[in-house]
């Protein structure tokens, strides 16, 4: 999917024209007093970063997408704003280099591409069964139920201090075999998120400006295409 696991699952047949689409992002207001070089249990890191999400109603983030392609060794970097508000709600706003909009809400999921004049239609259910990290940011999901996780190796933190964990799916996934994310050791922040696809093309997205509760509004999760738009219907 920010990723390229989403992308693939749900536009498929528009890889070429379509940049990769990953979502992970959380945001908190409390913070864990620790020493710099003290690492709790995973399962404290966890059990905060759960919480983070099941107190949080809505959220929004500016976001830096870098996605590699091994094949050719290109690196392409978009950058845009993103929204989340529970339930299963969700906007990817991307602004750079092109406009284009990832739109999820509780029956549909759209892609707009407003450049090409065409958006792209598909049954909300089948996206929040498929996609587990969609899940939890809409907050339908937690993280214990749908991932292993631990302390990325060899290190568990990274020069800042902030604990990196690795995500492994308990179900067998044909996009990644794990997700590496990158936690604020005091905000608990979700700082960045990165995996690595089956041919190993790289995905890193990276956040900022992070922002919670701050009553985002319904509306912009709804989309009617205008009315020179191209419509297709995915499965």
């Amino acid at each position: 999917m920010m990723l390229k696991k989403l992308q693939r699952h749900f536009f498929s047949k528009r890889r070429a024209s379509v940049a990769a689409i990953l979502t992970m992002v959380a945001v908190c207001s409390f913070s864990i007093p620790a020493a710099a070089n003290d690492t709790p249990p995973i399962e404290d890191v966890v059990l905060r970063l759960q919480r983070l999400y099941d107190n949080t109603q809505d959220l929004s983030a500016g976001f830096i997408q870098e996605t590699t392609v091994k094949s050719v060794r290109k690196t392409d970097l978009e950058k845009g704003r993103v929204y989340f508000k529970t339930p299963r709600r969700m906007l990817w706003d991307y602004t750079w280099p092109k406009t284009k909009k990832l739109i999820v809400n509780a029956q549909t999921a759209w892609l707009y591409l407003p450049d090409e004049k065409l958006a792209y239609r598909q049954d909300a259910d089948r996206l929040f069964q498929s996609a587990t990290l969609i899940k939890f940011l809409s907050g339908i999901g937690k993280l214990t139920d749908d991932f292993d996780l631990t302390f990325d190796a060899p290190d568990a933190t990274d020069t800042r201090g902030n604990y990196v964990l690795r995500l492994s799916p308990k179900q067998n996934s044909a996009s990644y075999q794990s997700l590496r994310l990158v936690v604020d050791r005091s905000s608990f922040h979700i700082l960045q998120v990165s995996f690595d696809d089956v041919l190993g093309n790289t995905t890193v997205l990276k956040f900022l400006d992070i922002r919670l509760n701050t009553k985002v509004k319904t509306t912009i999760f709804q989309f009617k295409p205008p009315a020179d738009v191209s419509i297709f219907d995915m499965p």
